[in-house]
């Protein structure tokens, strides 16, 4: 169990309906159509925080949802109480700041620039090329 912090003003709009506000019924089938296997997935909004539940395949599946539920506009918390059929190591996670690019963050946290197609792989099937991140966008940070 976790709380995780996001940018609610950066992230993909899910078209709410109008509102500003996320909705439950669109953060789920976002996470259905990333193909991201969760069990049991459950997912409710109290204002700009997300309360997600269910059973991951692995700790990389369940690291996956909490960011493509993060990453959502609206969405400032991901309170995730989400088991992992699988352990591994956890990940830990960068928010991109203005400038930053997947080899400056390989730089930073991998030692080495040219490591940035691990951090693009660690973050499949929400990134779809390696040159579209954005500032307040959350990634997965693969162990070194």
């Amino acid at each position: 169990m976790g709380l995780f912090d996001f940018v609610a003003a950066a992230g993909k709009a899910l078209g709410f309906g109008g509102s500003d506000e996320p909705e439950a019924e669109a953060i789920k089938k976002e996470v259905e159509a990333l193909g991201l296997d969760v069990e049991g997935l459950d997912v409710t909004v109290e204002g700009d925080t997300v309360k997600v539940s269910g059973a991951a395949a692995s700790q990389e599946m369940k690291e996956k949802v909490i960011l493509a539920v993060g990453n959502v506009a609206g969405v400032a918390q991901v309170d995730e109480n989400l088991s992992a059929k699988t352990g591994g190591d956890a990940s830990s996670f960068h928010t991109v700041a203005k400038g930053d690019t997947l080899w400056a963050i390989s730089s930073k946290h991998l030692g080495d620039g040219s490591k940035y197609m691990a951090i693009f792989e660690a973050n499949r099937p929400m990134l779809s090329d390696p040159d579209k991140i954005y500032p307040g966008q959350v990634l997965r940070i693969p162990k070194a």
